[in-house]
């Protein structure tokens, strides 16, 4: 029986249902990387999140194969015993031949089963594969190098399990997705062994260009003047980029995460990408129509809280005026565009001053770095807020009692009476426990390598040091969050959502988890054209800023214009009305459909039915009009005056409540939503044919059958 699919983005009226049919009873798909059920970076989230999806569309035929490391494994693994005949055999007979693979279901979302393997276990023939790479590749990997040692013991027992598995059974078709260098070994002896696997490999981001971005070259302009084996044997990485680029050329379907990248690796890899797998997320939407909103509001009071004890002693702005910005991620101060982030929050904070603006923006870092503990003066501004509210509270019983016992007897209460000295006492020790000597800390943790840190040493050269002059405040959280924190108690997610813009001025990034989680968030971002992510919404909506996705240019501009682009964003956000903020953040939610797996989901499809129609030509066909092609649907610019800050009314940051009240603006959110519905243009289906129907019309137009939507 062949497994049903229903794949659709049911909130866009101009997204037609895309309803398919695909015999994959006769086939099998292993996805392979080192971090499946093992977070190290981005491509635990890729795999994570797309696993539902995977799972419903294979069934009991999907499989993920990963490393077995115990601790991940007590915690979001459940070892079971293998479903199938043939895979049992298989894990059996390796077992007995020296190995140990352990079986389960991986505990997300989808529940797919994991095949993990030991990799410890079979270290005794590390040497004895190294000489077999070495005799069929000419790869050698030096003793010293870990982490490509995992990879040799790793690709090699990847290969020897798929090579058991189609032992096993001449019936199944095999797919064997996998993913990054780390799991590229794999691929290159399935091929060199001529196994019956279709093969894909996906980079998420080449080796070389992530060493030569961070070592502050003029990267995407000297992309075909680089020389490749030079600069990887420089960087001691030859061995490693050998391994991918055999991968990238090994492989029946190459594929990456965005056209930035798909260049980059046309350049550096030497293979052209034969189709983009843009990522996405699992979407999970709310039942009240602006649930978003809610969750913003009580997620920035949390933030709020931390502020206050932060700054105690100097809160001296407005809380409800005051902006929270924010930048996370990998501790790359260059590549993530930490550099440029600051030198204009220099500048903003300059714009802010001279226009005399009663605004403050307070910029979060989340960049985890080496520490020792917490900062105990930050630690302390926690216990000062906490003791003030706890003697708020006990002034406010007392005050209680005294009006309760004035309203029995019938009298209206002396308001001069009601307070004693006591109570006096009790707040003005209070508030002299807030006096502090020094200024707000700008880090919460005490680093390691105070006087080398990238971001510290760039906060001394721009002097903003959270002084009562300064407009903009600046917080560097060096641990990713964690809501068990006895500083800031929030979950990463949480957090996002109660700021009111992510800041991702990045150099290099391949896709961009960040801005694509504040998105589905409904939290506007800044991104930019040297990232997966702002070259995706740039090619599927007209007007971006109006979405509130803000698209810096780094690409064909130099790195002062880009830091004053990047000001001009940050400014003109400041002079957004709150209630145009409002409006900004239900055109970004908007979005989260078009990153949605569900969409996306369908080029990995596309991958995989290409790779199983070059693997197995005479009993699949496929065809692609634009391989390297995520085009779909164009979101246009929304139909009332977008909330772009280039188009506001205000003419400075400074506005009244006034004006966040002020209804003269016509804005009806379902009507606008509704009329951006019925524009959306139909978007890219995926085209295959398998042995028993043919969806794709030839050129003529003549088909066995027609395209099924």
């Amino acid at each position: 029986m062949p497994l049903a699919r229903s794949l659709s983005v049911t909130s866009l009226s101009g997204l037609e249902e895309w309803d398919e049919e695909f015999d994959l009873e006769d086939a099998v798909l292993f996805e392979i990387a080192w971090e499946v059920a093992n977070k190290v970076g981005g491509i635990y989230t890729v795999i994570q999140t797309k696993a539902r999806l995977t799972a419903e569309e294979w069934g009991e035929n999907y499989f993920l194969v990963g490393p077995y490391v115990e601790s991940n494994v007590r915690t979001q693994v459940e070892l079971i015993e293998p479903p199938t005949p043939i895979l049992r055999r298989t894990i059996d007979k390796m077992n007995s031949r020296g190995c140990k693979i352990y079986f389960g279901r991986w505990l997300i979302e989808g529940s797919p089963y994991v095949i993990l393997i030991d990799v410890g276990f079979t270290a005794w023939s590390l040497d004895t594969w190294k000489s077999e790479l070495w005799d069929i590749s000419g790869i050698g990997v030096p003793w010293f190098d870990r982490e490509a040692n995992d990879a040799v013991l790793f690709g090699f027992l990847t290969a020897w399990l798929l090579g058991e598995y189609a032992a096993q059974s001449e019936e199944p078709h095999i797919v064997a997705h996998f993913h990054e260098w780390l799991a590229g070994l794999g691929l290159v002896l399935c091929r060199q062994r001529q196994l019956p696997v279709a093969t894909i490999f996906t980079t998420h981001a080449t080796l070389l260009g992530r060493y030569l971005c961070a070592g502050n070259v003029d990267f995407y302009n000297k992309l075909s003047e680089f020389n490749v084996d030079k600069e990887a044997g420089d960087r001691q990485i030859y061995h490693r980029y050998c391994i991918e680029r055999a991968a990238a050329h090994c492989a029946h379907v190459f594929s990456t995460v965005s056209k930035i990248t798909a260049i980059e690796a046309e350049h550096l890899l030497k293979r052209k990408p034969d189709i983009i797998t843009p990522n996405g997320l699992n979407v999970k939407k709310f039942s009240a129509m602006h649930e978003f909103q809610n969750l913003h509001a009580q997620s920035k009071n949390r933030i709020q809280e931390f502020v206050r004890g932060h700054f105690y002693g100097h809160l001296d702005f407005n809380l409800d005026k005051c902006l929270f910005l924010f930048i996370a991620g990998r501790y790359e101060f260059s590549n993530k565009g930490a550099d440029l982030f600051l030198e204009s929050l220099a500048r903003l904070n300059y714009l802010l001053r001279v226009s005399h603006s009663d605004l403050t923006v307070i910029a979060f870092f989340i960049m985890p770095a080496r520490t020792n503990n917490f900062n105990v003066e930050t630690l302390k501004g926690q216990a000062v807020r906490k003791q003030l509210w706890d003697t708020a509270q006990t002034v406010k019983e007392r005050f209680g009692k005294k009006l309760y016992e004035s309203l029995l007897v019938g009298q209206l209460p002396d308001v001069s009476k009601m307070l004693d000295k006591e109570d006096f006492t009790i707040m003005k020790r209070a508030i002299f426990a807030t006096q502090r000597q020094c200024q707000p800390p700008i880090c919460t943790h005490n680093m390691l390598e105070d006087a080398s840190d990238p971001i510290l040493n760039s906060v001394r050269r721009i002097g903003l040091f959270n002084s009562s002059s300064d407009r903009v405040k600046i917080i560097f959280h060096p641990e990713f969050l964690s809501s068990t924190s006895p500083l800031l108690p929030m979950d990463y997610e949480d957090f996002v959502r109660g700021c009111h813009l992510g800041v991702f001025p990045s150099y290099y990034e391949p896709w961009g988890y960040t801005p694509a989680e504040c998105t589905v968030m409904g939290i506007p971002s800044i991104s930019t054209n040297l990232s997966g992510f702002g070259c995706f919404m740039e090619e599927h909506i007209a007007d971006p800023s109006a979405y509130g996705i803000y698209i810096l240019d780094r690409r064909f501009r130099g790195v002062d214009e880009s830091c004053n682009q990047l000001t001009s964003f940050l400014f003109q956000f400041c002079k957004q009305s709150r209630r145009q903020r409002i409006i900004q953040r239900n055109r970004t939610e908007r979005l989260s459909d078009l990153l949605d797996w569900r969409y996306l989901g369908r080029y990995y499809i596309s991958a995989r039915h290409m790779a199983l129609a070059k693997a197995f030509p005479d009993i699949y066909q496929y065809e692609l009009n634009e391989p390297t092609s995520t085009s779909g649907f164009r979101y246009p610019r929304p139909a009332s005056v977008p909330p772009s800050p280039a188009l506001s009314r205000h003419s400075s940051p400074h506005h009244s409540e006034a004006e966040d009240n002020d209804e003269d603006e016509s804005y009806d959110e379902d009507l606008e939503a509704e009329k951006d519905r019925v524009n959306i243009r139909q978007p890219f289906v995926v085209p295959f044919k398998n042995k028993s129907s043919l969806f794709v019309t030839n050129g003529d137009g003549e088909g066995d059958a027609t395209e099924k939507n």
